[in-house]
């Protein structure tokens, strides 16, 4: 009996040494900033692992990856803009974080040390790292010899190899300078002006060092784009819409249009204008880059436009105005990558799979297309290499990692660094559409619990995405942000819950009716209807418990689990909001700097009746709020004032707040700590019922 007893003791206790926990299914580094040299020869990227960022390199044609930097421990200082020199014998990369509005770089580590943005030059023969400048946005001259550079609103040239010390501007100028771009030959620099209603573009000539803008409008002017021989240069000219606040719906308005100016004459003309209707607005964040313009061979134009409700690319010849849509079927073009040949661009889309994320090969010459990899994984960010394609990779089982496609297959990058420590056998998701009382689809993953019983009810929890301009997919995501939320979900399901992560209206990846919803966000906040019924949906599930309904998310996700908290009183047991917006007058001034509630009355009154706080007396269930109080996206007051509101109505809150942290954590300890103390918060209600 003894023996059988120390058995069971013994039995409970290994099960508990090898019970998983969110910090291991936050354990894989996270790939970002991949890049590849002019040559097709090296890729180098960061890995993210648990907050201790490097840079690896992979040469070809073995591709072994070597660690390049050893910067130590999780101190929330980023690594971004890694690009190779022209003769691929060193890299370029900023590291540091940038600044709020105050002039204060974000260090959340609490560092007594400098952490605003600086540029260094890594030596890829020495693998030493040398201090180039303080700014972010280097671009090197196309002779190799110099790097132009941003800082504090400036632009800057220096000699690579000079010696770090004060420099003047390149030029004086007013507004904020953004898609610095090189002439072919380096001879002059285009770039983006921005004066806050109203953009040009404008052109230095580095010889005769004089500015000018060529051509400017009262319309906002920007993606400057070289012709390859340099006669040309293409920018978008977008009309600017008056009284337009974010986080509101817009289909069409007064069309844009694509200009080409003729650097000989210094005359320009219009050569593609969209049409009137649907694909009149020129889609903000689609494709996720600085470019917009992408010039063939054979003078044309190729650019992204949403004709059809897609944000798809097509191709108009600048000597006819003829144009042709290039990418066929149902799906957007997310990204789009120039390649080491001229003839190509390669695309990140979800055209083949609309749940996922694919490679396209565009072939510039004969207009056709190919899908790169299979579809059972999802892919993104492609780079032609000399030998093959590389890329990131996820899929529900593994999060994002690099890697190679040859005429011999597919190969991990860096295979040894992935974690032995990652949990195996996760729930593959079940793709389910929801209705919603007013007839809207929106779409949704279901993670059933491990060691799922029928017959058995399980608590659940709905998991809401931020943007609103963003995409669950059926993988873990190619967004840190999101991976996170996705091992989270995981997390869930190995503990015995249904996890269900909504796609609710307005997101991206199901064209513009989905995206520009009628009366979405501060037009009247019609997505929160979608979490109703994804909530009504899990509640007539016969696996789910109806009374420990969860709702949880960060940014929009925040605010959606505010709204449906504060009007749904009883629907939820309770709700985990993280840096959620609470009243659209106090957020909307972050992106949209001109708005002033007092001055616009009836666009206040709309976005307050579309805020959580408009129906926050309603509130009851205990929520849990997390934030840091150095987030730039959304003020950190929405959190303090709401916490003030319920106290006063006797609802039970917890709060944790992380210091001069910024709105996606910088520090991987803050990750783990915010999932951490949602989960106990969630488990110590559930246990309570």
């Amino acid at each position: 009996m003894k023996r059988n007893l120390l058995s069971l003791i013994l039995i409970f206790i290994f099960s508990q040494t090898m019970a998983q926990s969110i910090a291991d299914f936050l354990s894989v580094p996270f790939p970002t900033a991949f890049t590849v040299s002019n040559d097709g020869k090296r890729l180098a990227w960061v890995f993210n692992d648990k907050g201790e960022r490097n840079i690896f390199l992979a040469d070809s044609p073995g591709y072994q990856a070597v660690r390049l930097t050893d910067f130590k421990g999780d101190n929330g200082l980023e690594i971004s803009n890694l690009i190779f020199s022209p003769d691929g014998r060193s890299l370029v990369f900023v590291r540091g974080n940038a600044k709020n509005r105050q002039g204060e770089p974000a260090n959340p580590a609490l560092l007594q040390e400098n952490t605003e943005q600086q540029i260094y030059i890594l030596d890829l023969r020495t693998k030493e790292v040398k201090f180039f400048a303080s700014g972010n946005s280097p671009l090197f001259h196309p002779d190799g010899t110099r790097m132009v550079y941003l800082q504090g609103g400036k632009v800057y040239l220096r000699n690579v190899q000079g010696t770090p010390g004060t420099i003047a501007p390149l030029f004086t100028h007013r507004g904020s300078i953004s898609q610095l771009t090189w002439s072919p030959v380096g001879k002059k620099l285009a770039f983006k002006s921005d004066r806050t209603d109203h953009a040009f573009v404008g052109i230095y000539d580095l010889e005769q060092q004089k500015l000018s803008y060529p051509e400017t409008s009262m319309d906002h002017d920007g993606y400057p784009s070289w012709s390859p021989d340099g006669k040309y240069l293409a920018y978008l000219r977008v009309p600017h819409i008056h009284n337009q606040i974010l986080f509101k719906s817009i289909k069409t308005t007064n069309p844009w249009s694509i200009r080409i100016l003729d650097l000989n004459s210094m005359e320009a003309k219009e050569v593609f204008r969209a049409d009137e209707g649907i694909g009149s607005v020129m889609v903000a964040d689609i494709p996720a880059q600085n470019e917009r313009l992408w010039w063939t061979a054979s003078q044309e134009l190729v650019f992204p436009w949403e004709k059809n409700g897609w944000v798809q690319l097509y191709a108009v010849q600048i000597g006819n105005g003829k144009v042709q849509r290039l990418t066929p079927g149902s799906g957007m073009v997310e990204k789009v990558q120039t390649s080491l040949h001229a003839d190509e661009l390669l695309l990140t889309s979800n055209t083949f799979k609309i749940s996922g994320r694919q490679l396209i090969r565009l072939d510039l010459k004969d207009k056709s297309t190919e899908l790169i990899a299979d579809l059972k994984s999802n892919h993104w960010s492609p780079l032609r290499t000399v030998d093959g394609i590389a890329y990131f990779s996820s899929s529900f089982e593994r999060p994002a990692w690099p890697m190679i496609l040859k005429e011999d297959g597919e190969k991990m990058l860096a295979a040894d660094l992935f974690p032995k420590n990652f949990p195996e056998k996760l729930s593959k998701p079940e793709l389910i559409d929801i209705r919603a009382k007013d007839g809207f689809v929106s779409h949704a993953y279901l993670y059933k619990p491990k060691d799922y019983q029928e017959g058995k009810q399980y608590p659940a929890v709905i998991f809401l995405h931020g943007g609103s301009r963003r995409q669950m997919l059926d993988g873990f995501n190619y967004s840190i942000y999101y991976s996170n939320a996705d091992a989270m979900q995981q997390y869930f399901a190995s503990q015995g819950f249904v996890a269900l992560t909504l796609n609710y209206r307005s997101g991206i990846g199901y064209g513009i009716n989905f995206r520009e919803a009628e009366n979405y966000g501060a037009g009247g906040a019609s997505e929160v209807a979608d979490v109703m019924a994804a909530a009504d949906y899990l509640a007539s599930r016969p696996d789910v418990d109806a009374s420990k309904i969860i709702p949880w998310g960060g940014s929009y996700g925040g605010y959606l689990t505010a709204h449906v908290l504060a009007q749904a009183p009883g629907k939820f047991l309770l709700g985990v909001d993280i840096h959620g917006v609470h009243d659209w007058n106090n957020v909307i001034p972050t992106f949209n700097p001109w708005y002033k509630p007092e001055k616009y009355p009836e666009i206040a009154a709309l976005a307050f009746q579309s805020s959580p706080m408009f129906h926050v007396k309603n509130w009851k269930e205990p929520v849990l709020l997390i934030s840091g109080d150095d987030d730039r996206n959304v003020v950190f007051s929405e959190s303090v004032e709401l916490l003030e509101i319920l106290r006063k109505q006797g609802v039970e809150v917890e709060q944790l707040v992380f210091p001069d942290e910024v709105h996606s954590f910088l520090l991987h300890r803050n990750w783990v700590k915010a999932y951490e103390a949602a989960f106990e918060f969630i488990q110590k209600h559930i246990q309570k019922r």
